[in-house]
Protein backbone atom coordinates (compact mmCIF):
# COMPACT_ATOMS: atom_id res chain seq x y z
CA UNK A 1 0.00 0.00 0.00
CA UNK A 2 1.60 3.47 -1.09
CA UNK A 3 2.49 5.58 2.28
CA UNK A 4 0.06 8.30 2.66
CA UNK A 5 0.72 11.91 1.09
CA UNK A 6 3.34 14.35 2.21
CA UNK A 7 2.21 17.61 3.94
CA UNK A 8 2.80 20.18 2.23
CA UNK A 9 5.80 22.42 3.85
CA UNK A 10 5.27 25.55 6.18
CA UNK A 11 5.53 28.42 4.24
CA UNK A 12 8.65 29.67 5.63
CA UNK A 13 10.09 26.57 4.75
CA UNK A 14 9.25 26.57 1.27
CA UNK A 15 10.52 30.50 1.04
CA UNK A 16 13.83 28.72 1.95
CA UNK A 17 13.93 26.45 -0.81
CA UNK A 18 12.80 29.27 -2.90
CA UNK A 19 16.12 31.58 -1.56
CA UNK A 20 18.10 27.86 -2.34
CA UNK A 21 17.21 27.54 -6.07
CA UNK A 22 17.37 31.14 -5.97
CA UNK A 23 20.81 31.71 -5.08
CA UNK A 24 22.13 28.28 -6.58
CA UNK A 25 21.07 29.46 -10.20
CA UNK A 26 22.61 33.30 -9.65
CA UNK A 27 25.77 31.63 -9.32
CA UNK A 28 25.95 29.15 -11.76
CA UNK A 29 23.80 31.63 -14.14
CA UNK A 30 26.61 33.96 -12.95
CA UNK A 31 29.33 31.79 -14.22
CA UNK A 32 27.65 31.03 -17.32
CA UNK A 33 27.03 34.76 -18.74
CA UNK A 34 30.15 35.93 -17.61
CA UNK A 35 32.45 33.92 -20.16
CA UNK A 36 29.36 34.99 -22.79
CA UNK A 37 30.44 39.11 -21.91
CA UNK A 38 33.91 38.05 -21.54
CA UNK A 39 33.87 36.19 -25.25
CA UNK A 40 32.26 39.57 -26.41
CA UNK A 41 34.53 42.13 -24.58
CA UNK A 42 38.02 40.63 -24.59
CA UNK A 43 38.54 36.67 -25.22
CA UNK A 44 38.84 37.47 -29.15
CA UNK A 45 42.47 39.02 -28.59
CA UNK A 46 43.42 37.29 -25.63
CA UNK A 47 42.72 33.67 -27.01
CA UNK A 48 42.22 34.63 -30.78
CA UNK A 49 44.65 37.16 -31.55
CA UNK A 50 45.83 35.87 -34.84
CA UNK A 51 42.68 36.61 -36.35
CA UNK A 52 40.59 39.57 -38.09
CA UNK A 53 38.66 41.57 -35.25
CA UNK A 54 35.17 40.62 -36.13
CA UNK A 55 36.44 37.16 -37.18
CA UNK A 56 38.06 36.71 -33.72
CA UNK A 57 34.51 37.46 -32.12
CA UNK A 58 32.79 34.73 -34.38
CA UNK A 59 35.73 32.35 -33.25
CA UNK A 60 35.21 33.59 -29.55
CA UNK A 61 31.28 33.32 -29.36
CA UNK A 62 32.49 29.86 -31.23
CA UNK A 63 33.77 28.66 -28.22
CA UNK A 64 31.05 30.29 -25.90
CA UNK A 65 28.48 28.04 -28.12
CA UNK A 66 30.29 25.16 -27.47
CA UNK A 67 29.00 25.14 -23.77
CA UNK A 68 25.39 24.87 -25.10
CA UNK A 69 26.75 21.83 -26.96
CA UNK A 70 27.32 20.31 -23.80
CA UNK A 71 23.89 21.14 -22.23
CA UNK A 72 21.87 18.30 -23.47
CA UNK A 73 24.33 15.43 -22.14
CA UNK A 74 23.90 17.52 -18.70
CA UNK A 75 20.33 17.08 -18.58
CA UNK A 76 20.46 13.39 -19.67
CA UNK A 77 23.09 12.60 -17.11
CA UNK A 78 21.93 14.48 -14.40
CA UNK A 79 17.85 13.42 -15.55
CA UNK A 80 18.56 10.31 -15.16
CA UNK A 81 20.49 10.40 -11.75
CA UNK A 82 17.79 13.47 -10.20
CA UNK A 83 15.30 10.79 -11.27
CA UNK A 84 16.50 7.80 -9.46
CA UNK A 85 18.49 9.22 -6.34
CA UNK A 86 16.64 12.77 -5.95
CA UNK A 87 17.14 16.57 -7.20
CA UNK A 88 19.32 18.05 -4.15
CA UNK A 89 22.16 15.61 -4.69
CA UNK A 90 22.60 16.64 -7.90
CA UNK A 91 21.96 20.00 -7.40
CA UNK A 92 24.97 20.60 -5.28
CA UNK A 93 26.80 18.45 -8.00
CA UNK A 94 26.05 20.81 -10.72
CA UNK A 95 27.62 23.86 -8.81
CA UNK A 96 30.86 22.13 -7.75
CA UNK A 97 31.66 21.42 -11.87
CA UNK A 98 30.35 24.63 -12.77
CA UNK A 99 31.99 26.95 -10.60
CA UNK A 100 35.48 24.48 -10.44
CA UNK A 101 35.69 25.32 -14.11
CA UNK A 102 34.99 29.09 -13.88
CA UNK A 103 37.74 29.67 -11.10
CA UNK A 104 39.73 27.13 -13.64
CA UNK A 105 38.97 30.09 -16.64
CA UNK A 106 40.48 32.71 -14.06
CA UNK A 107 43.39 30.79 -13.91
CA UNK A 108 44.18 30.12 -18.02
CA UNK A 109 47.28 31.37 -19.70
CA UNK A 110 46.48 33.02 -22.86
CA UNK A 111 47.84 32.84 -26.61
CA UNK A 112 50.33 34.51 -25.64
CA UNK A 113 51.73 32.34 -23.17
CA UNK A 114 50.99 28.86 -24.53
CA UNK A 115 50.02 29.94 -27.91
CA UNK A 116 47.17 27.38 -29.59
CA UNK A 117 46.85 25.35 -26.41
CA UNK A 118 44.85 28.38 -24.78
CA UNK A 119 41.96 28.23 -26.81
CA UNK A 120 41.88 24.41 -26.51
CA UNK A 121 41.96 24.21 -22.80
CA UNK A 122 39.15 26.98 -22.78
CA UNK A 123 36.91 25.31 -24.98
CA UNK A 124 37.46 22.16 -22.38
CA UNK A 125 36.93 24.35 -19.14
CA UNK A 126 33.60 25.74 -21.20
CA UNK A 127 32.35 22.26 -21.47
CA UNK A 128 32.47 21.42 -18.46
CA UNK A 129 30.48 24.53 -17.59
CA UNK A 130 27.65 23.81 -19.87
CA UNK A 131 27.78 20.31 -18.95
CA UNK A 132 27.14 21.82 -15.00
CA UNK A 133 24.35 23.79 -16.45
CA UNK A 134 22.27 21.10 -18.80
CA UNK A 135 21.55 19.75 -15.25
CA UNK A 136 20.98 22.40 -13.11
CA UNK A 137 18.18 24.56 -13.97
CA UNK A 138 15.92 20.90 -14.09
CA UNK A 139 16.67 20.58 -10.67
CA UNK A 140 16.27 23.77 -9.19
CA UNK A 141 12.86 24.42 -10.66
CA UNK A 142 11.47 20.94 -9.86
CA UNK A 143 13.14 21.32 -6.13
CA UNK A 144 10.21 24.26 -6.12
CA UNK A 145 7.97 23.24 -8.15
CA UNK A 146 7.06 19.93 -5.90
CA UNK A 147 7.32 21.25 -2.55
CA UNK A 148 3.64 22.64 -2.18
CA UNK A 149 1.74 25.52 -2.81
CA UNK A 150 -0.13 24.26 -6.12
CA UNK A 151 -2.33 27.08 -6.74
CA UNK A 152 1.00 30.23 -6.75
CA UNK A 153 3.25 27.40 -8.14
CA UNK A 154 3.91 29.82 -11.20
CA UNK A 155 5.31 32.49 -9.23
CA UNK A 156 7.34 30.30 -6.70
CA UNK A 157 8.65 28.52 -9.29
CA UNK A 158 9.52 32.11 -11.22
CA UNK A 159 11.84 32.78 -8.52
CA UNK A 160 14.53 30.19 -9.67
CA UNK A 161 14.04 31.92 -13.12
CA UNK A 162 15.09 35.37 -12.00
CA UNK A 163 18.52 33.55 -11.00
CA UNK A 164 19.28 34.67 -15.07
CA UNK A 165 18.95 38.24 -14.83
CA UNK A 166 20.67 38.44 -11.61
CA UNK A 167 23.43 35.99 -12.43
CA UNK A 168 23.53 38.48 -15.70
CA UNK A 169 22.79 41.28 -13.20
CA UNK A 170 25.86 39.91 -11.15
CA UNK A 171 28.73 39.19 -14.26
CA UNK A 172 27.65 42.51 -16.36
CA UNK A 173 28.30 44.31 -12.79
CA UNK A 174 31.25 42.95 -11.71
CA UNK A 175 32.88 43.54 -15.86
CA UNK A 176 31.26 46.98 -15.64
CA UNK A 177 32.52 48.02 -12.61
CA UNK A 178 36.30 46.80 -13.65
CA UNK A 179 35.76 48.40 -16.79
CA UNK A 180 35.17 51.65 -15.26
CA UNK A 181 38.59 51.76 -13.04
CA UNK A 182 40.53 49.74 -15.00
CA UNK A 183 42.31 51.06 -18.14
CA UNK A 184 41.88 49.00 -21.34
CA UNK A 185 45.41 47.36 -20.84
CA UNK A 186 44.92 46.68 -17.61
CA UNK A 187 41.14 44.72 -17.93
CA UNK A 188 42.73 43.50 -20.81
CA UNK A 189 46.46 41.81 -19.22
CA UNK A 190 44.77 40.86 -15.68
CA UNK A 191 41.61 42.78 -15.17
CA UNK A 192 38.99 40.36 -16.72
CA UNK A 193 40.55 37.15 -14.66
CA UNK A 194 39.22 38.87 -11.27
CA UNK A 195 35.50 38.06 -11.90
CA UNK A 196 36.13 34.39 -12.76
CA UNK A 197 38.23 33.99 -9.61
CA UNK A 198 35.74 35.54 -7.79
CA UNK A 199 33.67 32.76 -8.41
CA UNK A 200 35.52 30.33 -5.84
CA UNK A 201 33.87 32.72 -3.42
CA UNK A 202 30.56 32.17 -4.34
CA UNK A 203 30.83 28.83 -4.68
CA UNK A 204 31.01 28.26 -0.86
CA UNK A 205 27.80 30.18 -0.50
CA UNK A 206 26.01 28.38 -2.68
CA UNK A 207 26.86 25.03 -1.38
CA UNK A 208 25.80 26.32 2.12
CA UNK A 209 22.93 26.97 1.18
CA UNK A 210 22.11 23.90 -0.86
CA UNK A 211 22.89 21.12 1.81
CA UNK A 212 20.45 22.98 4.37
CA UNK A 213 17.08 22.17 2.00
CA UNK A 214 15.22 18.92 2.17
CA UNK A 215 14.67 16.07 -0.85
CA UNK A 216 11.71 17.73 -2.59
CA UNK A 217 8.66 15.33 -0.90
CA UNK A 218 6.46 14.69 -4.04
CA UNK A 219 9.78 12.49 -5.40
CA UNK A 220 10.20 11.06 -1.87
CA UNK A 221 6.66 9.90 -2.06
CA UNK A 222 6.68 8.76 -5.79
CA UNK A 223 9.82 6.56 -4.32
CA UNK A 224 8.44 5.13 -1.44
CA UNK A 225 5.01 4.29 -3.44
CA UNK A 226 7.52 2.49 -6.01
CA UNK A 227 9.34 1.05 -3.26
CA UNK A 228 5.93 -0.46 -1.47
CA UNK A 229 4.67 -1.92 -4.78
CA UNK A 230 7.93 -3.78 -4.91
CA UNK A 231 7.45 -4.97 -1.92
CA UNK A 232 4.18 -5.97 -2.14
CA UNK A 233 5.17 -7.83 -4.99
CA UNK A 234 8.02 -9.78 -3.10
CA UNK A 235 5.72 -10.67 -0.44
CA UNK A 236 3.17 -12.34 -2.70
CA UNK A 237 5.69 -13.89 -4.83
CA UNK A 238 4.62 -11.75 -8.18
CA UNK A 239 7.22 -10.88 -10.47
CA UNK A 240 7.30 -6.96 -11.35
CA UNK A 241 8.34 -5.48 -14.84
CA UNK A 242 11.84 -4.59 -15.14
CA UNK A 243 12.35 -0.78 -14.43
CA UNK A 244 12.55 1.61 -17.01
CA UNK A 245 15.26 3.92 -17.37
CA UNK A 246 13.80 7.86 -17.13
CA UNK A 247 14.65 8.35 -20.25
CA UNK A 248 13.19 5.24 -21.71
CA UNK A 249 10.32 6.14 -20.34
CA UNK A 250 9.74 9.83 -20.79
CA UNK A 251 10.52 9.35 -24.66
CA UNK A 252 8.03 6.63 -24.66
CA UNK A 253 5.38 8.47 -23.06
CA UNK A 254 6.12 12.17 -22.95
CA UNK A 255 7.75 12.86 -26.47
CA UNK A 256 4.93 15.06 -27.62
CA UNK A 257 5.72 17.42 -24.73
CA UNK A 258 9.32 17.21 -24.93
CA UNK A 259 8.73 18.90 -28.50
CA UNK A 260 6.55 21.25 -27.31
CA UNK A 261 9.03 22.37 -24.67
CA UNK A 262 11.63 22.29 -27.36
CA UNK A 263 9.37 24.67 -29.64
CA UNK A 264 8.64 26.97 -26.86
CA UNK A 265 12.34 27.57 -25.93
CA UNK A 266 12.99 29.18 -29.44
CA UNK A 267 11.95 32.47 -29.17
CA UNK A 268 13.00 32.82 -25.91
CA UNK A 269 16.83 31.47 -25.93
CA UNK A 270 17.52 32.94 -29.53
CA UNK A 271 16.05 36.32 -28.59
CA UNK A 272 17.90 36.61 -24.73
CA UNK A 273 20.94 35.95 -26.27
CA UNK A 274 20.64 38.43 -28.87
CA UNK A 275 19.54 41.11 -26.80
CA UNK A 276 22.20 40.71 -23.62
CA UNK A 277 24.96 39.03 -25.38
CA UNK A 278 24.88 39.83 -29.18
CA UNK A 279 24.40 43.97 -28.38
CA UNK A 280 27.66 43.79 -26.46
CA UNK A 281 29.13 43.78 -30.57
CA UNK A 282 26.65 45.45 -32.38
CA UNK A 283 25.97 48.39 -30.35
CA UNK A 284 29.97 48.68 -29.86
CA UNK A 285 30.92 48.17 -33.96
CA UNK A 286 27.91 49.08 -35.95
CA UNK A 287 26.40 52.13 -33.30
CA UNK A 288 29.59 53.52 -32.33
CA UNK A 289 28.82 53.36 -28.51
CA UNK A 290 31.61 52.53 -26.01
CA UNK A 291 32.04 49.47 -24.23
CA UNK A 292 30.89 50.90 -20.87
CA UNK A 293 28.00 52.24 -22.16
CA UNK A 294 26.36 48.91 -23.69
CA UNK A 295 27.34 47.33 -20.26
CA UNK A 296 25.35 49.78 -18.04
CA UNK A 297 22.54 49.51 -20.62
CA UNK A 298 22.31 45.35 -20.11
CA UNK A 299 23.07 46.24 -16.33
CA UNK A 300 19.76 48.42 -15.78
CA UNK A 301 17.78 46.08 -17.80
CA UNK A 302 18.52 43.15 -16.28
CA UNK A 303 17.40 44.50 -13.00
CA UNK A 304 14.27 45.23 -14.50
CA UNK A 305 14.20 41.88 -15.98
CA UNK A 306 14.94 40.76 -12.52
CA UNK A 307 11.56 42.81 -11.18
CA UNK A 308 9.22 41.41 -13.66
CA UNK A 309 9.45 37.82 -14.01
CA UNK A 310 7.82 37.25 -10.24
CA UNK A 311 4.90 39.25 -11.37
CA UNK A 312 5.10 37.30 -15.19
CA UNK A 313 5.00 34.40 -12.88
CA UNK A 314 2.20 35.11 -10.71
CA UNK A 315 -0.14 36.08 -13.83
CA UNK A 316 0.70 32.57 -14.62
CA UNK A 317 -1.19 31.55 -11.68
CA UNK A 318 -4.16 33.31 -13.10
CA UNK A 319 -4.80 33.23 -16.46
CA UNK A 320 -2.92 30.34 -17.39
CA UNK A 321 0.68 29.66 -18.43
CA UNK A 322 0.10 29.91 -22.47
CA UNK A 323 -1.56 32.81 -22.51
CA UNK A 324 1.15 34.58 -21.09
CA UNK A 325 4.38 32.98 -23.11
CA UNK A 326 2.03 33.50 -25.91
CA UNK A 327 2.07 37.01 -25.37
CA UNK A 328 5.94 37.47 -24.46
CA UNK A 329 6.68 35.53 -27.97
CA UNK A 330 4.44 37.97 -30.05
CA UNK A 331 5.90 40.95 -28.22
CA UNK A 332 9.18 39.94 -29.11
CA UNK A 333 8.42 39.55 -32.27
CA UNK A 334 7.08 42.75 -33.14
CA UNK A 335 9.90 44.55 -30.74
CA UNK A 336 12.50 43.09 -32.55
CA UNK A 337 12.77 46.01 -35.84
CA UNK A 338 12.62 48.93 -33.35
CA UNK A 339 14.90 47.30 -30.86
CA UNK A 340 17.75 47.49 -33.46
CA UNK A 341 16.29 51.14 -34.42
CA UNK A 342 16.39 52.52 -30.77
CA UNK A 343 20.32 51.07 -30.59
CA UNK A 344 21.49 52.89 -34.40
CA UNK A 345 20.66 56.03 -32.49
CA UNK A 346 23.72 55.55 -30.49
CA UNK A 347 22.20 57.65 -27.31
CA UNK A 348 22.02 55.81 -23.67
CA UNK A 349 18.76 56.69 -22.97
CA UNK A 350 17.23 54.78 -26.05
CA UNK A 351 19.91 52.24 -25.57
CA UNK A 352 18.67 51.15 -22.25
CA UNK A 353 14.92 51.29 -22.88
CA UNK A 354 15.65 48.86 -26.49
CA UNK A 355 17.36 46.36 -24.34
CA UNK A 356 14.77 46.65 -21.15
CA UNK A 357 11.49 46.16 -23.35
CA UNK A 358 13.54 43.49 -24.76
CA UNK A 359 13.88 41.89 -21.90
CA UNK A 360 10.60 42.76 -20.18
CA UNK A 361 8.71 40.76 -23.10
CA UNK A 362 11.06 37.87 -22.54
CA UNK A 363 10.29 37.40 -18.96
CA UNK A 364 6.70 36.75 -20.18
CA UNK A 365 7.77 33.61 -21.70
CA UNK A 366 10.94 32.76 -19.43
CA UNK A 367 8.58 33.52 -15.57
CA UNK A 368 6.08 30.69 -16.98
CA UNK A 369 8.31 28.26 -18.28
CA UNK A 370 9.45 26.40 -15.18
CA UNK A 371 5.70 25.49 -14.11
CA UNK A 372 5.07 24.51 -17.51
CA UNK A 373 7.42 22.81 -18.34
CA UNK A 374 7.47 20.93 -14.61
CA UNK A 375 3.79 20.36 -15.09
CA UNK A 376 4.12 18.06 -18.00
CA UNK A 377 5.70 15.27 -16.80
CA UNK A 378 5.51 12.69 -14.42
CA UNK A 379 7.67 12.39 -11.08
CA UNK A 380 9.81 9.70 -11.46
CA UNK A 381 11.00 11.64 -15.09
CA UNK A 382 10.34 14.86 -14.52
CA UNK A 383 13.76 15.58 -13.96
CA UNK A 384 14.36 13.82 -17.85
CA UNK A 385 12.11 15.44 -19.40
CA UNK A 386 12.18 19.10 -18.31
CA UNK A 387 15.73 18.90 -18.85
CA UNK A 388 15.73 17.42 -22.06
CA UNK A 389 13.17 19.32 -23.47
CA UNK A 390 14.57 22.64 -22.46
CA UNK A 391 18.21 21.89 -22.87
CA UNK A 392 18.34 20.26 -26.30
CA UNK A 393 16.26 23.44 -27.51
CA UNK A 394 19.48 25.66 -26.39
CA UNK A 395 21.41 23.87 -28.52
CA UNK A 396 20.05 24.85 -32.41
CA UNK A 397 18.70 28.28 -30.35
CA UNK A 398 20.81 29.80 -27.74
CA UNK A 399 23.96 28.41 -28.43
CA UNK A 400 24.75 29.67 -32.16
CA UNK A 401 22.51 32.62 -31.63
CA UNK A 402 25.33 35.43 -30.78
CA UNK A 403 27.51 33.19 -33.47
CA UNK A 404 24.54 33.46 -36.27
CA UNK A 405 23.91 37.63 -35.37
CA UNK A 406 27.32 38.02 -35.82
CA UNK A 407 28.01 36.41 -39.17
CA UNK A 408 24.77 38.13 -40.15
CA UNK A 409 26.12 41.47 -39.66
CA UNK A 410 29.55 40.78 -41.37
CA UNK A 411 27.30 39.69 -44.31
CA UNK A 412 25.14 41.90 -44.51
CA UNK A 413 26.19 44.66 -42.64
CA UNK A 414 22.33 45.61 -41.42
CA UNK A 415 20.18 44.64 -38.28
CA UNK A 416 17.36 43.23 -40.57
CA UNK A 417 18.19 40.03 -41.18
CA UNK A 418 18.92 39.32 -37.47
CA UNK A 419 15.41 40.81 -36.83
CA UNK A 420 13.98 38.02 -39.34
CA UNK A 421 15.90 35.53 -37.47
CA UNK A 422 14.29 36.48 -34.12
CA UNK A 423 11.09 36.66 -36.08
CA UNK A 424 11.21 33.13 -37.55
CA UNK A 425 12.20 31.72 -33.87
CA UNK A 426 8.95 33.55 -32.74
CA UNK A 427 7.16 31.83 -35.27
CA UNK A 428 8.44 28.35 -34.34
CA UNK A 429 7.44 28.82 -30.49
CA UNK A 430 3.74 30.55 -31.16
CA UNK A 431 3.22 27.07 -33.22
CA UNK A 432 4.57 24.80 -30.60
CA UNK A 433 2.73 26.58 -27.67
CA UNK A 434 -0.20 27.05 -29.75
CA UNK A 435 -0.55 23.26 -30.32
CA UNK A 436 -0.36 22.81 -26.48
CA UNK A 437 -2.38 22.31 -23.90
CA UNK A 438 -2.68 24.29 -20.56
CA UNK A 439 -1.19 22.98 -17.74
CA UNK A 440 -1.96 25.19 -14.76
CA UNK A 441 -4.53 22.84 -12.70
CA UNK A 442 -2.19 19.96 -12.89
CA UNK A 443 -1.86 18.35 -9.12
CA UNK A 444 2.16 17.17 -9.40
CA UNK A 445 0.69 14.52 -6.37
CA UNK A 446 -1.80 13.26 -8.84
CA UNK A 447 0.49 12.56 -12.11
CA UNK A 448 2.37 9.38 -10.20
CA UNK A 449 -1.43 7.55 -10.09
CA UNK A 450 -0.87 3.87 -9.91
CA UNK A 451 -4.86 3.21 -10.14
CA UNK A 452 -4.97 4.08 -14.28
CA UNK A 453 -7.38 6.67 -13.35
CA UNK A 454 -7.50 10.57 -14.15
CA UNK A 455 -6.15 12.84 -11.39
CA UNK A 456 -9.44 12.96 -8.96
CA UNK A 457 -8.65 16.61 -8.08
CA UNK A 458 -7.57 18.02 -11.00
CA UNK A 459 -8.80 18.11 -14.71
CA UNK A 460 -6.88 16.22 -16.92
CA UNK A 461 -5.12 19.08 -19.10
CA UNK A 462 -2.85 17.26 -22.19
CA UNK A 463 -2.49 14.24 -23.70
CA UNK A 464 0.24 12.98 -21.58
CA UNK A 465 -2.39 12.74 -18.33
CA UNK A 466 -3.56 9.41 -20.25
CA UNK A 467 -0.65 7.58 -19.65
CA UNK A 468 0.23 8.74 -16.33
CA UNK A 469 -0.55 5.68 -14.74
CA UNK A 470 1.63 4.15 -17.64
CA UNK A 471 4.31 6.31 -16.42
CA UNK A 472 4.23 5.24 -12.77
CA UNK A 473 3.97 1.55 -13.12
CA UNK A 474 7.08 1.59 -15.35
CA UNK A 475 9.06 4.51 -13.19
Amino acid sequence: MASAPTAPPPPANLKRIVAASLIGTTIEWYDFFLYGSAAALVFNKLFFPDSDPLVGTLLSFLTYAVGFAARPLGALVFGHYGDRLGRKKLLVLSLLLMDGATFAIGLLPTHATVGAAAPVLLTALRLVQGFALGGEWGGAVLLVSEHGDARRRGFWTSWPQTGAPAGQLLATGVLSLLTAVLSDEAFGSWGWRIPFLLSGVLVAVGLWIRLSVDESPVFQEALAQAEARKAAARATSRSTAPEQLPLVSVLRHHWRDILVAMGARMAENISYYVITAFILVYATTSAGVSRQTALNSVLIASAVHFAVIPAWGALSDRIGRRPVYLLGAVGIGLWMFPFFSLIDTGDFGNLVLAVTVGLVLHGAMYAPQAAFFSEMFATRMRYSGASIGAQFASVAAGAPAPLIATALLADYDSSTPIALYVIAAVVLTLIAVGLAKETRHRDLTEIESTTGDRPATAPATDAASATDAADARTA
